[in-house]
């Protein structure tokens, strides 16, 4: 049997319970786990939570890399506690995948305005304080019609919402305001206790990122997997987030479209990841000031459809990256995943040779 290129542990969020009955084969990563080995590399869980986070990180720095699966927010809990101890076990000499550091510049909505003239962008705006925000956004939705806000760090819809101005008061404008967390409904209010809501939002330094409400969502959204700079696989998905529904629709026809998995090859999608491969994922790089090989093990770069061009090809609008917690992904992905794990591995023990000769 070939010797071990390294060791990783897949890190995602649990119990005391979950992490002392985590294995393989009982692990919705499993396939992740089966990926590595046929590389010839190691890989253990570790499952991780606050109170046990001296434990984890024991673990941590006894290999050689760490792919991290943990949403932003989830359940009330943050990464307030994990991102602190994953920076410590990479300054440590421990690969993290993907770091906190990059996740702060990738994987917030932020990176929709800092990117917004890379060719998927559109009219973005970014208010970095509730004064701003109370300053500015009314009139840009008098001006530009419906408007998207979104809080700089969230999942699953949370702190994205639909903004449609209504009608005109001497008391103030009327909106109908739509989250796009599943199972919301429609909401009419003032503007004034709209904006209120968003005061939370602007703590600890946070911003809200201001884009037009795209008219062609029901067309669907195109998922464009990542593995650093190489696109993985493309998923397709109907979805009914920010779509206010008719009058008396049942839950079941507010439920998204199933994610329909495609490979990188195929054809709908290869002017997307040409343009993803050549154009756009290299000038993220530089406009975000990251290094190549920090890209993280697994991303996405979520797209609606923008106008058609005059040659009736479609174009693309960036509606998020997701970094914190991809999955689950194309089965294609997974030996590409894995492929890259040994590469930054193999990367990783030839900077430590280096570092030992010195």
């Amino acid at each position: 049997m070939a010797k071990a290129i390294g060791k990783v542990a897949l890190l995602w969020r649990g119990d005391r319970q979950a992490r002392d009955a985590a294995t393989h084969e009982a692990s919705r990563f499993q396939r992740v786990f089966e990926a590595l080995a046929r590389r010839n590399i190691l890989a253990e869980p570790a499952v991780y939570a606050d109170e046990m986070a001296d434990e984890v990180r024991t673990q941590l720095l006894r290999v050689d890399g760490v792919l991290v699966w943990v949403d932003p927010i989830s359940n009330g809990q943050t990464r307030a506690a994990l991102d602190p101890m994953l920076r410590e076990v990479a300054r440590r000499g421990v690969w993290v995948s993907a770091h906190p550091d990059v996740i702060m510049k990738m994987g917030v909505k932020e990176v929709l305005y800092r990117t917004r003239n890379l060719g998927w962008g559109t009219d973005t705006h970014v208010y970095r304080s509730n004064t701003s925000f109370r300053e500015e956004f009314p009139h840009r939705l008098r001006e530009g019609g419906p408007r998207v806000l979104k809080r700089n760090r969230g999942n699953g819809g949370q702190g994205v919402w639909k903004v449609e101005l209504l009608s005109e008061s001497p008391a103030g404008p009327h909106l109908q305001v739509l989250e796009a967390r599943r199972g919301s409904f429609p909401e009419n209010m003032a503007l004034d206790g709209f904006m209120a809501r968003f005061d939370e939002y602007f703590q600890n330094d946070g911003c809200v990122i201001d884009q037009p409400f795209q008219p062609r969502l029901p067309d669907g959204m195109t998922r464009c997997y990542m593995s650093g700079d190489k696109v993985v696989g493309f998923g397709h998905q109907f979805i009914k987030a920010l779509i206010t529904p008719p009058p008396g629709s049942p839950d079941a026809a507010m439920q998204p479209g199933p994610r329909i998995m495609h490979l990188a090859s195929a054809l709908q999608f290869q002017r997307l990841r040409t343009l993803m491969e050549s154009d756009w994922t290299p000038r993220l790089i530089e406009t975000l000031q990251i290094e190549g090989q920090s890209l993280p093990i697994i991303w996405d770069a979520d797209f609606l459809y923008g106008p058609p061009t005059a040659a009736g090809e479609d174009t693309y609008v960036l509606c998020e990256i997701n970094v914190s917690s991809v999955f689950p992904v194309p089965d294609q992905a997974l030996d590409e995943m894995a492929k890259l794990v040994e590469t930054r591995l193999t990367r990783q023990r030839g900077l430590e040779t280096g570092r030992a000769a010195t």
